[in-house]
């Protein structure tokens, strides 16, 4: 039987936390936390686990130190966060896929968008491609799989909803999410400040156009 949290090595100079292996949002944000206190290097936070990198500098028994004493005092010293920013993303409900998912959820279109719109999500992280937050949760109404056969070209700016997860494609790629959506937003410029439009931790709203 696993214990949680395990740790084990992550490459050279990383280690990989897990905080177990169903998701929910308490660990999400647990994840996102332990990558906030996380002082030698990037955390990188994911549905259930966090990397926690470190430079090359660093000796590895030291970093080790680090994140068992990390997990030691988890909750009694939590990194102090700034309030979450709100991100809104105007966007049309143009989708190839809105009518399918709308049939799919047992709702008409009108009712989808209001479903989708109608709430903030949370970015849970970053993955896939450069600026693609994955986001959460839809409403539990809203149903939608995966493409049988996913599609070769996806444009970018398109918004996409799969098993209780939304978000946008940052650039044209290959994807196999259903799409009810599209905006202009850039969600990924290096040469802004700060590339990724979305972050993780950030609360993400739709605003229909």
């Amino acid at each position: 039987m696993r214990t949680w949290p395990r740790v084990t090595p992550f490459g050279e100079f990383a280690f990989l936390v897990e905080l177990g292996d169903t998701f929910d949002d308490a660990l999400a944000a647990r994840a996102q936390a332990i990558a906030d206190r996380w002082d030698l290097g990037p955390g990188i936070p994911a549905y259930t686990s966090v990397v926690l990198s470190f430079d090359a500098s660093v000796d590895v028994d030291r970093a080790e130190d680090r994140v068992a004493r990390l997990l030691r005092t988890e909750g009694s010293q939590a990194a102090a966060r700034a309030p979450a920013r709100l991100v809104e993303i105007p966007m049309r409900y143009d989708g190839p896929d809105l009518a399918d998912v709308a049939a799919m959820s047992k709702l008409s279109i009108d009712e989808l968008i209001g479903l989708h719109s109608g709430r903030e999500y949370v970015a849970y992280f970053l993955g896939f491609l450069p600026g693609w937050a994955y986001c959460g949760r839809l409403d539990p109404r809203v149903l939608a799989t995966r493409l049988e056969r996913p599609r070769e070209h996806v444009p970018a700016g398109s918004v996409g909803v799969v098993d209780g997860q939304t978000g946008v494609y940052p650039y044209r790629s290959p994807g196999g999410w259903r799409l009810i959506g599209s905006t202009d937003e850039v969600m990924f410029d290096p040469a802004r400040e700060r590339p990724s439009l979305i972050s993780p931790g950030d609360r993400v709203r739709f605003v229909p156009r």
